[in-house]
């Protein structure tokens, strides 16, 4: 069987090449920081990565995983609740909780498991999940797990929004499902509109902040901070692989009898591992950095303002951004791997997207601003732009 299975395979990957859709990966050897080595020697300015606040290779945190392999070990060979808790996760538990302003929090290994495993275990064939067309796939995956009726509006689209909550008013629960920021455009889920129409229709919320959280708000708590609902929202899912240190790790924050039910039935937490000490003492440490001061934030926010205002200067195609993501719109696939494939020869690392990762025919370059650039960094950034985009006659 498998020699036909290898021949179908191979016919296939074949013509994801041809068609200039094959996915390679370039291979870092130094730390994920702003300015970086690739295994071909070359040395150059990441401006891809989810690193929104330059913590990847923070002394801080590296400092208090060293700490906690010292006095904790590598690993937790378990579950949690076999033998799988320690102290250490239970006060990044805390804090998270803390930062959010909700009342628990639960640990998950990645976001997609905290995304895979909030459904089920809450909602039944009697209940209702409304979901934004372009969440994340891992919120796809955990609606799939859950048997409850679905319901999908536009991408922020209000009015499709409450003509699906008027549908479901059949159903006896009803939970409203949206990305914080929608990682391939870069736009804020509007929740001051969307919370407005739950409590119409009495309905809960759910948002996942993992490109949100660390980068949106005054203080980075989030798009429950910008709209002022902290504390309000039932459901928040997020993750530690971004702005908060880069390394792995997901959460669900929120109402404390929601988190406990979790514990007792989401399948993702009850069957995987628990983050390694290591990760969850570092996680604690960037909580608190987080607490102490704006400055990375601030810069952040800067940044991001500067890039996108010298980017459209230059003359290409922006979507708006209320965060730290900036799409360069290039539409066609093949050409957003030109342009990838360009700018790494002028010393800017970037990638290009392309279907299914976005819609056909809305292919991009997804530039990621971080705190750890510096203007100089940003400039050289768009300097390689235009001149490729020039080049490729992109802009004039």
């Amino acid at each position: 069987m498998y020699t036909n299975f290898k021949d179908f395979l191979q016919k296939e990957l074949t013509a994801i090449e041809e068609a200039g859709l094959y996915k390679k990966e370039r291979v870092i050897i130094t730390p994920q920081q702003a300015s970086i080595k690739i295994s071909s020697g070359e040395e150059v300015l990441n401006f891809c990565a989810n690193n929104y606040l330059g913590l990847s290779n923070s002394r801080v945190l590296v400092d208090a995983a060293k700490e906690a392999l010292d006095n904790r070990g590598f690993g937790m060979s378990s579950v949690r609740f076999i033998c799988g808790t320690q102290d250490y996760h239970l006060e990044l538990e805390k804090k998270i909780a803390q930062f959010f302003g909700t009342e628990d929090t639960i640990l998950y290994a990645a976001c997609f498991d905290a995304n895979g495993g909030v459904f089920e275990p809450l909602l039944t064939e009697e209940d209702a999940i409304i979901s934004d067309s372009l969440n994340h796939a891992s919120i796809i995956d955990g609606v799939r797990l859950c048997k409850a009726q679905r319901y999908r509006y536009a991408n922020a689209n209000m009015e499709e929004l409450e003509e699906c909550l008027k549908v479901s008013q059949a159903q006896r629960f009803r939970i409203i499902v949206t990305d914080g920021v929608f990682s391939m455009d870069g736009n804020v889920a509007p929740l001051d509109k969307i919370y407005q129409l739950a409590e119409k229709y009495n309905a809960m919320v759910m948002v996942d902040e993992s490109h949100s959280a660390g980068v949106v708000g005054k203080t980075g708590r989030g798009t429950t901070e910008l709209f002022d609902l902290k504390g309000k929202i039932e459901i928040i899912t997020g993750t530690l692989g971004k702005a908060f240190g880069g390394a792995i790790g997901g959460f669900t924050t929120g109402k404390r009898e929601i988190i406990e039910m979790l514990r007792q039935r989401s399948r993702p937490y009850l069957f995987s591992n628990s983050i390694p000490p290591m990760v969850a003492a570092a996680g604690s440490a960037m909580f608190d950095m987080m607490s102490k001061t704006n400055e990375l934030q601030d810069k952040l926010h800067t940044n991001t303002e500067y890039f996108v205002n010298k980017m459209q200067a230059a003359g290409f195609d922006i979507k708006p951004t209320q965060s730290a993501i900036c799409a360069v719109m290039l539409y066609d696939a093949k050409l957003s791997q030109e342009v990838a494939a360009r700018m790494l020869k002028e010393g800017i690392y970037v990638i290009g997207f392309y279907y299914p990762v976005v819609p056909k025919d809305q292919a991009r370059i997804r530039v990621q601003i971080s705190a750890g650039h510096e203007i100089e960094h940003l400039d050289k950034c768009v300097k390689a732009f235009t001149k490729v985009g020039k080049g490729l006659g992109i802009i004039k």
